[in-house]
């Protein structure tokens, strides 16, 4: 497992001709798609409108970075849309003292905005090309507390377990075993389970031995490719 490090936390401002209007299509997100939708989490909104998403996508789809939509961020990946990663974020209930992993670091736009909420963020890549340039665009942008590392997300971080959350952002057949098993007592896991067009959003809670299981909402990710994840994408 190969770490990425970063540097400084912080979103310095930029002589952008644009970055008032960014600012602008951030407000209206925040309003129109996580508002109007039930996320009222003031620390997620906060954390949502302090992350300038048009960092974290390609070049040619700046424009397009706060649509209601996913976006491709290549290698067939793709940057979550605002409102499942605000409603992934806030279902996680973390408070600043967190250490958190999450599974498919894809552009590093989720990281970041769990950087804003926890203590620290550990976040894994399978693919070396996104997590390099995920660890490089963080640390331009100046997120101290994330560190990229590239391997099998399914397998977790058993080094650095308990974690107090995890979130995936990528869908599994099942959820992966060494995921839960390194939840901390008390620890949430948020996570898609399904195959290619049929997904559920799950929240998983850990009390002791015993595990609390609800599903959240209908959902569609990426497949999740690993040991306990896909061994190739499901067929659609």
């Amino acid at each position: 497992m190969r770490l990425f490090r970063t540097n400084q936390l912080g979103d310095p401002l930029r002589e952008d001709s644009g970055e008032a209007e960014f600012a602008v299509q951030r407000a209206e997100m925040i309003e129109k798609q996580l508002r109007r939708r039930g996320v009222h989490d003031s620390g997620v909104l906060a954390a949502m409108g302090a992350v300038q998403r048009e960092e974290f996508v390609p070049k040619e789809f700046r424009v397009r970075a706060y649509e209601d939509a996913p976006l491709p961020i290549g290698e067939g990946q793709t940057i979550s849309q605002p409102y499942i990663v605000a409603a992934m974020t806030a279902a996680l209930h973390l408070t600043g003292n967190e250490r958190v992993v999450e599974i498919g670091t894809g552009c590093g736009y989720q990281a970041a905005i769990l950087s804003h909420l926890a203590r620290i963020v550990f976040t894994i890549e399978s693919r070396s090309e996104l997590a390099s340039s995920a660890a490089g665009r963080l640390e331009r942008l100046g997120y101290k507390t994330v560190h990229v590392h590239c391997g099998d997300g399914t397998l977790g971080l058993s080094e650095l377990a308990p974690f107090d959350a995890i979130l995936v952002a990528a869908a599994a057949p099942t959820v992966p075993e060494p995921l839960r098993s390194q939840l901390a007592d008390g620890g949430r896991l948020i996570l898609p389970v399904g195959g290619a067009e049929n997904q559920e959003l799950l929240y998983i809670e850990r009390h002791g031995n015993s595990f609390e299981t609800r599903t959240m909402e209908a959902c569609r990710f990426v497949p999740l490719i690993g040991y306990y994840g896909w061994k190739e994408p499901p067929a659609r």
